[in-house]
């Protein structure tokens, strides 16, 4: 996927059934997929030993099934920073994802489990995460803007700038928020520098930072 490079991936979930239908979704979006595991020790030996370019992990795995995931992508980071991790989660845990995000590492991905058994919601998200973006699931934005929206910070927003924040959050572009709404690139760019004024937030160009920023301030007080 990037250019002519074929993507080589290693895949994590200690769910057999789960990891195996996920490797044929990958292989269908024309990644390599070189190796799958089951627990953490097996992805971070795979993940020395093959060099992927991306590794897709369950959040829990053994030993300890907890957060299991989220050590991974730290590991990654450290020692492999050219690896896009995309760590999936059964249920909406909005801390997680500030936890992944947190490091600033750009080409990273939280992504819930329901959202990667769609194959072209797949292909975008590797996509995206191998360009170097930050993919975050919009169950998780949307339960972020609720928590905000009870302490009212976006008061301010107009509607449609709420639904350019939402998109923001997940680490859309401005020209990708522009053809999902159909607007001009223009009116996104106007809509965003508004959202930005509006909650006192520093404009980013860079897309991960600009994803910091928008979850920061939707994180819970």
């Amino acid at each position: 996927m990037r250019g002519d490079h074929v993507t080589r991936a290693v895949v994590a979930d200690d769910a057999v059934l789960f990891r195996e239908g996920l490797a044929r979704l990958l292989v269908e979006a024309g990644v390599d997929v070189v190796g799958q595991t089951g627990d953490l020790p097996g992805l971070l030996s795979m993940a020395d030993e093959l060099e992927p370019d991306l590794v897709v992990t369950d959040i829990r795995m053994p030993p300890s099934h907890t957060t299991e995931g989220l050590q991974a992508a730290e590991s990654l980071r450290r020692d492999h920073p050219a690896v896009a991790v995309i760590v999936l989660s059964q249920y909406v845990e909005p801390h997680y994802a500030m936890s992944l995000l947190s490091e600033g590492q750009p080409g990273v991905g939280y992504l819930l489990k329901d959202r990667v058994t769609d194959l072209d919601e797949l292909t975008d998200a590797v996509r995206r995460v191998l360009a170097g973006r930050t993919v975050v699931d919009p169950a998780v934005v949307a339960e972020l803007l609720d928590r905000s929206a009870a302490r009212d910070p976006l008061a301010d927003l107009s509607a449609r700038e709420r639904e350019v924040l939402a998109l923001m959050a997940q680490g859309r572009s401005n020209r990708a928020i522009a053809a999902i709404l159909q607007l001009t690139g223009r009116t996104v760019e106007s809509h965003v520098r508004n959202i930005f004024l509006k909650l006192d937030l520093h404009a980013a160009e860079d897309d991960h930072r600009r994803v910091l920023a928008v979850l920061a301030h939707l994180r819970p007080r």
